[in-house]
């Protein structure tokens, strides 16, 4: 049993060595029960060195195979600080800062980053939706002010501008957060994404645009008339909450990150809506929830392809 923590100094204490790292794992990705990654079904054998052997396939692995840990040459006490700071920093980590906190070269920092955003998909976030729903989508990319005002003129082409990738979002109040990058910010693209999430009959909440029309037909559809400069038109009915996290994660990645690609940008999603599905966690329960999905492996090559 592992000390409770709460800073990186009580981190440090919990887990001094790579030892207590891999004992950590162990406990949370077997709980005693030392499954083959090459067949569920074989018996183990417990060898030197945190090794095990797969009876059925003769096959060797250890703790971190099969997960984002598989081949790293980084100790697991390094991830496990990375981890903490990039888990519980409320806007994220840059790669040029974590490298310097943990002394790797910031391509592998940049590397290790991107591997704990891909655990932070976690499966637990896609559940259906309760009541009631607040929907939005949200445009990242170059900023307006930023740009040459010919080009301003030149890209005023409608809704979210162009050259900007679009983000779905699916909000329960007192809940948790969806966050989808979509190619189509209509009726077609958004619409089926409502419909896999939210049971039909909830009550859901939108501004006036015209992808959400004929929503009323399966949902309690209020709608705030943003156009109108209306942004409450009873105490509940509202985009506040929504709106919240996507001024949180702008100012995210403008400000930490500066830029995230279209290609990366889920990633980006996912780790601001982890952040926000796990805001009444303690700082343990948090990092413990993360590393209950490292389970599946990311490897460079894959990640710059």
């Amino acid at each position: 049993m592992i000390p409770a923590f709460s800073s990186i100094f009580d981190l440090l204490k919990a887990f001094p060595d790579e030892q207590s790292c891999i004992n950590h794992l162990e406990a949370l990705r077997w709980n005693g029960n030392i499954i083959s990654p090459f067949d569920e079904t074989s018996k183990v054998y417990k060898c030197a060195g945190n090794k095990y052997k797969c009876k059925n396939t003769g096959k060797y692995f250890n703790v971190k195979t099969g997960t984002i840990f598989e081949d790293t040459k980084i100790p697991l006490q390094k991830w496990f600080m990375a981890l903490y700071v990039f888990s519980s920093h409320k806007k994220g980590i840059s790669s040029h800062q974590l490298a310097k906190d943990i002394t790797v070269t910031q391509k592998s920092a940049w590397f290790m980053l991107h591997r704990l955003r891909y655990a932070f998909e976690h499966p637990a976030f896609r559940e259906i939706m309760g009541n009631p729903i607040e929907i939005d989508e949200s445009y990242f990319g170059g900023r307006d002010v930023n740009k040459h005002v010919k080009v301003r003129e030149e890209q005023k082409a409608g809704r979210g501008m162009v050259n900007k990738a679009a983000v779905f979002g699916m909000l329960e109040r007192g809940g948790n957060i969806q966050a989808q990058v979509v190619t189509r910010v209509d009726g077609i693209g958004l619409k089926p994404l409502i419909y896999d999430a939210v049971p039909r009959g909830n009550r859901i909440i939108s501004d006036g645009y015209g992808a959400y029309k004929d929503l009323n037909k399966d949902y309690k559809h209020d709608i705030i008339a943003h156009s109108q400069n209306k942004y409450f038109t009873k105490p509940d009915i509202h985009t506040n909450s929504i709106e919240n996290f996507w001024s949180h994660m702008k100012r995210g990645i403008y400000g930490i990150y500066h830029h995230a690609s279209p290609k990366h940008l889920q990633r980006y999603a996912d780790e601001f809506a982890l952040r926000y599905n796990t805001r009444k966690a303690t700082t343990q329960a948090r990092f413990d929830f993360v590393l209950s999905n490292i389970t599946r492996r990311l490897t460079y090559k894959d990640l710059i392809a």
